[in-house]
């Protein structure tokens, strides 16, 4: 019985010519724009000098800054206050204020206090940026000799921290929302009725749903693993098996949250807007773009009770730190409560009415 099933959601899935593109489409299309726009790397500030020294040494500084990718030297003024004037007028992100004696103080060996004045109306952007300008200024003084070790990510390539986090969002979106839409399908299309006659257990009944998108699941995964390779040459610093363990754990607790709201809907809108309102609280408190330690207690206590964090923090973990089973047994015994908890509340959920 179980074979039918089977066979009839894949008959039913293929039947459908846009589905089995979009699982192509999507990833492809995802992996290849999303990496380039969403990131959270800074350049292109705006900087203005106040440079009251006018020294070599001063000059040697202006330049250095002007020659980082992430500045822009817009002008030079005499005077802080004529540098401020271009904060307040949108034209500068950031104002460095040098002030006379600079170079006559780092030739004696004493150190000289600089003022970076950071336009914070974008938190982000201005606080990034004055970390930036902090590093270049630290290797300025006398006697200082300052080493930095990037782990984990040398390049700070912001793509590196995305591309793990962008695969868990298809899988989220592709094996979250088709099933939400599966069983409320069959219910507007009047054919769960055939269903509900026959001898067929629920278990089974949902059972048979789920094994197309573990399916669908594994490949966006082998597309993103692909496209990650081929496009950016990222490859995880880990073992295949650890994410293919942790992709199979997590398709079948999010695909059960599909089916649980498909089992309660009356209509594909409802579905879609419930899944919708689930998808976004998944994507702002699973740590995907917002570390979630640095969330307020409460939204960590929420962000807890969500299986993408998890999911996402196997996948980060072995892209970019090489970690196994050992290093993760917290994250997979939760992807497993979860998956076991909503699996079966998909089985109990469905009502078979004869």
């Amino acid at each position: 019985m179980l074979k039918y099933l089977i066979e009839k959601e894949f008959k039913q899935f293929f039947r459908n010519s846009f589905l089995p593109r979009l699982i192509i489409v999507f990833p492809i299309m995802i992996m290849l724009v999303m990496p380039w726009v969403a990131t959270l790397d800074i350049r292109g500030v705006n900087v203005t000098v106040a440079d009251s020294d006018r020294s070599t040494l001063s000059s040697r500084l202006i330049e250095k800054i002007n020659a980082s990718e992430y500045f822009s030297v817009r002008r030079v003024t005499l005077s802080y206050a004529d540098a401020l004037e271009d904060v307040d007028d949108g034209l500068s992100d950031l104002v460095l204020d040098i002030p006379s004696g600079y170079a006559d103080s780092l030739g004696r060996g004493k150190s000289c206090k600089i003022l970076v004045a950071v336009n914070a109306v974008n938190g982000t952007k201005g606080y990034l940026g004055g970390n930036y300008m902090a590093g270049i200024l630290s290797g300025t003084g006398a006697g200082v000799d300052v080493s930095v070790l990037n782990m984990y990510n040398p390049t700070l390539n912001y793509r590196q921290f995305m591309i793990p986090a962008f695969l868990a969002v298809l899988i989220m979106m592709l094996c979250g929302f088709l099933p939400a839409l599966n069983i409320v399908s069959e219910k507007e299309k009047g054919t769960i009725e055939q269903i509900n006659v026959t001898p067929v257990g629920k278990f089974q009944f949902i059972f048979a749903k789920l094994i197309p998108y573990w399916l669908i699941g594994f490949v966006v995964l082998a597309i993103c693993f692909l496209l990650g390779w081929l496009v950016y040459g990222y490859l995880p610093a880990g073992s295949f098996i650890v994410i293919l363990a942790g992709t199979f754990v997590f398709i079948l607790g999010i695909s059960s949250i599909g089916l649980i709201i498909s089992n309660y809907s009356q209509s594909m809108q409802q579905s879609m807007l419930v899944m919708f309102f689930f998808i976004l609280i998944f994507n702002l408190m699973s740590g995907l773009f917002t570390p979630v330690r640095s969330m307020p207690g409460w939204a960590q206590t929420i962000a807890a009770c969500i299986p993408p964090k998890y999911f996402i923090e196997i996948l980060r973990g072995v892209y970019q730190r090489g970690c196994g089973f050992s290093d993760l047994g917290i994250q997979f015994a939760a992807l497993t409560i979860f998956a076991v908890f909503f699996g079966l509340s998909a089985v109990l959920t469905y009502r078979k009415r004869a």
